[in-house]
């Protein structure tokens, strides 16, 4: 359950920085509740899932993939730019995320 609590709070992780740029584009006080609203809910499953995954664990989980997925959306609602060299790092993460959850204890 730990896990899937995690996979949530990536989520929520990538919605979160991604509305960060977004409020930023439409610069109104206003636009910038939908990420601090975003903060509190990212912020408290995290705490919820490292319950049952440990903090290292989780933490490296969660900061990966939400890179990466603030990588990819961005390119996609935010026309930016990734090169060849950036997707490789890219995929290094996502392995080194993959590695670390298949020998994590919990």
């Amino acid at each position: 359950m730990a896990w899937a609590i995690l996979g949530i709070a990536v989520i929520t992780e990538i919605c979160w920085a991604l509305s960060l740029k977004w409020a930023a584009l439409r610069g109104t006080w206003t636009a910038s509740i939908i990420p601090i609203a975003l903060s509190f809910v990212n912020m408290g499953l995290l705490a919820l899932a490292m319950r049952g995954i440990s903090a290292g664990t989780a933490y490296a989980v969660w900061t990966g993939l939400g890179a990466v997925g603030v990588i990819i959306f961005g390119t996609i609602f935010f026309k930016e730019q990734v090169n060849p060299v950036q997707m490789g790092f890219m995929a290094l993460i996502i392995v080194g995320v993959v590695g670390t959850k298949l020998f994590a204890q919990a």
